[in-house]
C-alpha cells in the first residue's frame, strides 16, 4: 500500500539521499548487514544516500516510548540477524519503515532532535564491509523467463524450444546456499568434468564456457509449516524483499551433467547477491500486472491463479548487465552495458513461484532465497546471459578494447544493476551485484 513513505517530495537531512542519481533516497531504505574492521561481527543497517544507519546499535538505545509501533521491528534488528526481521508480520516491518522515514525526514518539526539522536549511528558506506544479507539456509532457483527458456531451448531443440511442462509449472531447482556470496567476492573459475568431443572420453579441467545469469533474488518473509502449502492468494504476504542475483554458470559442465537430474556442479561454485534488500513496501509504487500470456497459452491451474496477483503481482524493475575486462581497465575504458531487461517480463509471478514451491507441503523459512532465473526480454539487447547474447558462442561480442567475448575470461568483471522508475515517484535502486573472475 502507498503511504507517506513513498511521497516523492520528502527529503532527508542526510544530504546525499537527495541527489537525483542515488539508489538510496529516503523513499527506499533497504536493509543489509555490514561490519567495521574494529567490530567484525555483522550488524543490521539501512542505506540512506551514501551512508548506512546502524540499526543494531540504534535499537539497543531506543526506549519503548521512542520505538512506539516499531518496537518489534527494532527488537529484531537488535539481534543483528536479518532472518529475525524477515520473520516479522508484514505490518511490523511497515511500522519500522515508517519510523525510519520520519526519523530521517528533514521536514519533521523536531528534525534537530532527530538528527542529533541518529547521527552517532551513521557511517559512510565506503568505510564499512558489506556482507551477504543473511546466512542463507535454503536457495531455490527458478526458470521464470519464457524468453530465456525459449532462446536456450532453440539452441538445442530448434523445432520444439519449450518442453511441454513449461507453461503449466514454474520450473526450478534446489541450489547451494553455502556458496551464495556477497557482491565483490572474487569468483574462482570452477573445475569440472566436460565432454567437448562427443566421440571422445570426458575430461576434467577448468570450465571454458563460464557465464553469468542476470537474476533477481527474492527473500522469503514469514514461512510456512511443513505440510501446509501457501495459497496463491496469500503468497504475496510471504515476500520480504528483493535483491540482485548472479547465478554464475559453467555451461560446458552443465551440458554434460544436467541430464537427467538438472544443474549440479555447474551452478554450485558461486552465486553472487547484492548486499542491500529492497523491501516489498519500498516497491509498492512499482507494482505492475503479470505478463500477459499470448493467445493460445494455457491458463494456470487453479492453485496458481489469483485475480489480484494477475492484476498487480509483477515488479517493474529495470535490470542491466555491465562488463569490464582487464584490458579495458588498463586502457581506462568505462564498463560496457551488455543488456537491459525488465523483471515485469517474467512468465511466472513471484507469488506463483511461492505457491508452487509450497504446493507439495515444502516449508519455506524466513530469509530463504528464491532466484527468478535469468531475466531476458523479447529483443536481443535484453538477453540476460552470454549463452543467449553470443548464441552459444557463435556470435561473439565486440568490445571497445578491440577484444571479443563468447564467454567470460579471467579478469572479466560483471556488474548487475537494477532500479525502479515511474512518474510521480522517486527513483530507487538496488546498488550493485559485482563479481570478477579470478581464474
Amino acid at each position: 500500500m502507498l503511504d507517506f513513505t513513498h511521497d516523492a517530495g520528502r527529503q532527508s537531512w542526510v544530504a546525499s539521499a537527495n541527489t537525483a542519481d542515488t539508489d538510496f533516497p529516503l523513499q527506499n531504505l533497504p536493509l543489509g548487514r555490514f561490519s567495521e574492521s574494529a567490530q567484525p561481527v555483522p550488524r543490521l543497517g539501512v542505506a540512506i544516500g551514501d551512508q548506512v544507519l546502524d540499526l543494531t546499535r540504534l535499537a539497543t538505545t531506543l526506549s519503548p516510548a521512542e520505538a512506539g509501533a516499531a518496537a518489534a521491528f527494532f527488537a529484531a534488528c537488535a539481534t543483528g540477524d536479518m532472518a529475525a526481521v524477515c520473520a516479522l508480520p508484514p505490518e511490523q516491518v511497515t511500522a519500522g519503515r515508517r519510523w525510519l522515514s520520519d526519523a530521517l525526514w528533514e521536514g519533521a518539526a523536531d528534525v534537530t532532535t532527530r538528527q542529533a539522536r541518529l547521527s552517532p549511528w551513521l557511517l559512510p558506506q565506503a568505510a564499512v564491509t558489506m556482507h551477504r544479507p543473511l546466512e542463507f539456509k535454503n536457495y531455490t532457483d527458478f526458470y521464470a523467463s519464457v524468453f530465456h527458456a525459449t532462446n536456450v531451448g532453440a539452441m538445442f531443440r530448434p523445432d520444439n524450444p519449450l518442453l511441454p511442462n513449461y507453461k503449466y509449472i514454474p520450473i526450478g531447482y534446489h541450489g547451494r546456499a553455502s556458496s551464495v556470496v556477497v557482491s565483490g567476492t572474487p569468483v574462482r573459475r570452477p573445475q569440472g568434468q566436460t565432454r567437448p568431443d562427443p566421440e571422445a572420453l570426458p575430461v576434467f579441467g577448468p570450465s571454458r564456457l563460464l557465464d553469468y545469469e542476470l537474476e533477481v533474488g527474492m527473500l522469503v518473509g514469514r514461512g510456512n509449516r511443513l505440510g501446509e502449502p501457501i495459497p496463491i492468494a496469500e503468497a504475496e504476504g510471504h515476500i520480504f524483499g528483493l535483491c540482485l542475483l548472479n547465478d554464475w554458470s559453467a555451461r560446458d559442465i552443465q551440458a554434460w551433467e544436467y541430464q537427467p537430474l538438472g544443474p549440479f556442479l555447474s551452478k554450485s561454485f558461486a552465486t553472487s547477491v547484492s548486499p542491500w534488500v529492497v523491501t516489498r513496501d519500498a516497491l509498492a509504487p512499482f507494482r505492475c500486472p503479470a505478463m500477459a500470456r499470448p493467445e493460445g497459452d494455457p491458463a494456470p491451474l487453479d492453485y496458481l491463479w489469483d485475480g489480484a496477483d494477475q492484476a498487480g503481482g509483477g515488479f517493474d524493475v529495470t535490470l542491466e548487465v555491465f562488463l569490464t575486462t582487464a584490458r579495458m581497465r588498463e586502457q581506462g575504458l568505462p564498463p560496457v552495458r551488455l543488456s537491459q531487461s525488465r523483471l515485469r517480463d517474467l512468465y511466472w509471478t513471484p507469488a506463483q513461484m511461492i505457491a508452487h514451491h509450497t504446493s507439495n507441503g515444502c516449508d519455506l523459512q524466513p530469509g530463504d532465497l528464491l532466484g527468478s532465473g535469468t531475466v531476458s526480454g523479447p529483443t536481443k539487447d535484453a538477453r540476460g546471459c552470454l549463452l543467449e547474447l553470443t548464441w552459444r558462442g557463435s556470435e561473439p561480442l565486440a568490445l571497445p578494447s578491440g577484444e571479443t567475448r563468447r564467454f567470460l575470461e579471467d579478469g572479466d568483471e560483471v556488474t548487475l544493476r537494477g532500479f525502479c522508475k515511474r512518474d510521480g515517484f522517486r527513483r530507487i535502486g538496488f546498488g550493485e551485484c559485482r563479481g570478477r573472475i579470478a581464474g
